[in-house]
């Protein structure tokens, strides 16, 4: 997985921060996810 890949499930999943390296990401601090794809599709869950 990459940053790109977490990011994405990030923001379309119910996460509210992502840690990728030394940077802590707020998704109140992000911009609006306009996608409509289902992040179900792209990844597969544990």
């Amino acid at each position: 997985m990459t940053a790109d890949d977490a990011y994405r499930c990030f923001m379309r999943t119910e996460m509210d921060y992502l840690i990728i390296d030394n940077f802590l990401l707020a998704k109140t601090d992000q911009p609006k996810w306009e996608g409509t794809d289902d992040w179900k599709e792209e990844f597969a869950l544990d």
